[in-house]
């Protein structure tokens, strides 16, 4: 399978990545908004997982709070999230719709995304494999890429394809993929986290349910249940950084209360403008 990872970085590239989260993607979408009212961009190429790749695609096309406008808006809606249409069988997190009303609505502006040259790739999880896959976003493959990074197994209840192969959230084999950067050739990463500095995450206590609710998809059900100790295996890189490389953290303060299913328009707008304010701190 292709993998355009393969492509040589600058020597000592700064790379950006930032981590998803659903609804706690409204910090980074602060932080990216307020890199384009400064016109920052001291980046030599850039890894989104989830939220975060959806937040960086709008960034690197210029529009400013169009994410702020998915997130507070049509994510909100009972279109898009409905736990009792889920119990009913349907989906809970409805991507079809949502990329549907956004190709209209709220439309992603690729001609301008074109003429920038930062390469962007996008972090999504191979059902087959169970591994992270990392897919350089270009004209024909950039909104499939995004909506297989965005799609959470079970909550929308089928798998994206990219190149012929079923994909998921790209969260769930890396969440936040500063190792891959820095394998890429990232001397220097700023990393936009989307919950606070000391979170560590916690294993599932429910790892038969996994099993249980992804039987047709075992390899899938493993890489859940691997999911926190590559996570903290992040963190611990994010820490202790190896001698030649720089890690610059942005994450949100200890009073974020934004939560992955939040969709309380007062709290998602504090957890953006906390984004702005954060992205001004740690680069002033």
């Amino acid at each position: 399978m292709p993998n355009s990872t393969s492509e040589n970085q600058p020597c000592a590239a700064h790379a950006l990545v930032v981590e998803g989260g659903a609804m706690r993607g409204i910090f980074a979408t602060g932080v990216l908004d307020d890199y384009l009212d400064r016109g920052y961009n001291p980046f030599d190429f850039c890894i989104g997982v989830s939220a975060g790749s959806t937040a960086l695609a709008s960034w690197l096309s210029g529009q400013k709070q169009r994410n702020h406008r998915i997130i507070t808006h049509f994510s909100c809606m009972p279109e898009f999230i409905s736990f009792r249409r889920f119990v009913k069988g349907g989906h809970w997190l409805d991507l079809d719709w949502l990329w549907d009303i956004l190709a209209t609505d709220c439309p992603f502006d690729m001609d301008s995304y074109n003429q920038q040259s930062m390469p962007f790739y996008v972090v999504t999880t191979n059902i087959a494999t169970g591994k992270a896959e990392y897919h350089r976003g270009d004209n024909e493959t950039l909104e499939e890429l995004l909506k297989a990074s965005c799609s959470v197994p079970l909550a929308f209840r089928r798998f994206p394809k990219h190149l012929g192969q079923e994909m998921t959230d790209g969260g769930i084999a890396d969440s936040i993929p500063v190792i891959k950067a820095y394998e890429m050739g990232a001397k220097e990463i700023t990393v936009v986290l989307s919950r606070p500095l000391g979170y560590r995450k916690k294993p599932t206590k429910a790892g038969w349910l996994v099993k249980a609710l992804l039987k047709q998809q075992p390899v899938l059900a493993q890489a859940m249940l691997r999911r926190a100790q590559n996570y903290n295996t992040a963190i611990d890189f994010i820490e202790n950084p190896p001698a030649d490389c720089t890690i610059n953290v942005i994450a949100p303060p200890p009073e974020f209360r934004v939560g992955r299913l939040t969709t309380d328009v007062e709290i998602l707008e504090e957890g953006y403008q906390m984004g702005k304010t954060e992205a001004r701190v740690t680069t002033s």
